[in-house]
């Protein structure tokens, strides 16, 4: 199970109840930010999340709204202890622009860091999921994520049991492996069924473009920006962003099963416009709040 938190859902100010972008994900023993807005590491304290258990930190960009929190979620990660490297992706130029956030106050309790730029593709890939970037077209170099959960292969223990499967044997055909029981070989497809695995993008400030769809494409849940409303559309192209009513047709076009609209402007003073927006164009749409938590 894949357990995300929202802990920022604003946008370049943030209000009393929306704090700068910031989205934890959780799978197994893995902990992912995704961005780090000022006044991250005060809301996971507050929703209960320890920062020395983040694992990855994904930074979309690099405006001061979704990295002004990066400093101090790195300090208080020393300070409680963190004991092993912090892995920081970003887009091209992301080396330069943390070098120059370290030389920019007195360090202490610093942390192992691995920075590294990436920009299109499959950056990394363990025995559970792979993680992708696409690029996106915004005002400075932003790229979207992807987790992509592998496929899994589930025992039939009814089957299993009648078989006399058990022990070793079955970790052997919950690989994928051919074994032989008594004399007798059975195959992996016998005994056994494929769950499709997950897939989470997140579409962060951008305009539509092609990287946006690649994201979007069958997710099982796609976070996306949405900034504004349809009727202020000439000032989300001014900015280089995604209106709610855009951000719905690309979950529809690209066969989304869920959508969640975060990233909201300050304007508005609660979610029921920005809703009714979503649902318009892509009826299985939620609107992000500070702290909410889904499960997929």
């Amino acid at each position: 199970m894949i357990k995300i938190t929202f802990l920022g859902t604003g946008c370049m100010q943030p209000t009393k109840s929306r704090n700068h972008s910031g989205i934890l994900l959780r799978y197994k023993s893995e902990s992912i930010l995704l961005d780090c807005g000022e006044g991250i590491q005060r809301q996971m304290r507050i929703a209960g999340i320890k920062p020395a258990r983040i694992t990855k930190v994904f930074l979309s960009h690099w405006h001061g709204d979704h990295v002004f929190g990066l400093a101090g979620l790195i300090s208080t990660m020393g300070a409680d202890g963190f004991s092993g490297t912090l892995q920081i992706y970003g887009p091209p130029g992301s080396k330069k622009y943390m070098d120059n956030l370290l030389k920019s106050f007195s360090v202490k309790n610093l942390i192992p860091i691995e920075v590294r730029e990436v920009k299109t593709g499959d950056f990394f890939e363990n025995e559970d999921f792979i993680l992708r970037a696409e690029l996106l077209k915004h005002s400075a170099t932003c790229i979207g994520f992807s987790l992509i959960e592998k496929d899994r292969r589930r025992i039939e223990l009814t089957k299993a049991k009648k078989l006399g499967l058990k022990g070793p044997i079955l970790g052997k055909i919950q690989r994928g492996e051919e074994v032989t029981v008594s004399g007798k070989k059975i195959k992996p497809s016998e005994v056994t069924y494929i769950v499709k695995g997950k897939k989470i993008s997140y579409i962060a400030d951008t305009v539509k473009c092609k990287g946006a769809d690649n994201l979007a494409q069958e997710a099982d849940l796609l976070i996306s920006e949405g900034t504004h409303i349809e009727d202020i559309k000439s000032k989300t192209r001014k900015y280089m962003h995604l209106t709610v009513k855009e951000a719905a047709e690309i979950a529809s076009r690209n066969k989304v099963k869920r959508l969640i609209i975060t990233h909201i402007s300050q304007r508005y003073k609660n979610s029921e416009e920005v809703l009714k927006e979503a649902k318009a164009g892509f009826k299985n749409s939620k609107v992000a709040e500070d702290f909410m938590e889904v499960e997929v």
